[in-house]
């Protein structure tokens, strides 16, 4: 244990672990692919008994389930066009797994996937690639003009062309690295203040406790940081999936 060592080991709890046993191993599942399986099983269920009912009063559990199903729609609509309607779904189930990764990771003995670049990164690509089979399908060949602005003068093609497919191949990055990092950063500066409060008990004892309630004061207030983050990480990548695909369905 880092308390233990007199140390924080800060990047520990980002260790992949072999999950399910011998089953696990033999196919190299992860605790990360355990937590994954786990958030779209949650996202599944809570729509399943939140809209078995469907009564005209809503309880609680269809309450939330007509809220964020509403919510995802009006994002879709707005930020691309009445063509929105066509990625709802999508989008609705990215941002709910990326929302039950980040939170999921909140709970002791579990595991938050979206700090890992592989698998934000993943889902990265998987966006700017169905945006770019979206631009293809509606413009054709036409979607390579949107690499040239209209008017440009033609002298700069060389200058211009160049930046803007590196700013269109930077966006995976992009998306990527901003929802890893931000989600990484949180867990680091929980296990270093927690760390740091055991450290401070094993070392002053009764007094350490005293001093000890200073890391956990703070640790309660980066929870509560860190919940806000979750939703609008999730939300950002959201959003600018919707971005995306609205400049792939009118390519501008």
């Amino acid at each position: 244990m880092a308390a233990e060592k007199s140390t924080i080991d800060a990047l520990g709890q980002f260790h992949l672990d072999t999950g399910l046993g011998a089953i696990g191993r033999s196919v190299n599942f992860a605790n990360s692919n355990v937590m994954m399986v786990v958030a779209a099983a949650l996202v599944l269920l809570a729509l399943h008994y939140g809209m078995r009912r469907r009564a005209v009063v809503p309880g609680r559990l269809q309450a939330l389930a007509e809220i964020g199903y509403q919510f995802i729609h009006d994002m879709c609509v707005e930020q691309i066009g009445e063509e929105g309607k066509r990625f709802f779904p999508f989008v609705f189930a990215l941002f709910f797994f990326i929302l039950i990764g980040n939170l999921i990771g909140l709970f002791p003995y579990f595991f938050t996937f979206t700090s890992h670049i592989a698998v934000t990164g993943a889902l990265a690509v998987l966006v700017i690639v169905l945006v770019t089979a979206v631009a293809l399908r509606i413009h054709g060949l036409h979607f390579f003009s949107y690499f040239w602005p209209e008017g440009a003068p033609v002298v700069l093609a060389p200058l211009i062309v160049p930046i803007e497919i590196i700013s269109y191949i930077s966006r995976p990055v992009s998306l990527s690295i901003r929802l890893f990092a931000n989600m990484t950063a949180g867990h680091v500066m929980f296990e270093v203040f927690a760390t740091f409060m055991l450290m401070l008990v094993g070392a002053l004892g009764a007094f350490g406790y005293v001093l000890a309630l200073g890391p956990l004061v703070i640790n309660i207030a980066l929870m509560g940081f860190e919940v806000l983050v979750a939703f609008l990480q999730a939300y950002v990548f959201a959003v600018l999936t919707c971005i995306y695909l609205h400049d792939a369905v009118h390519l501008h």
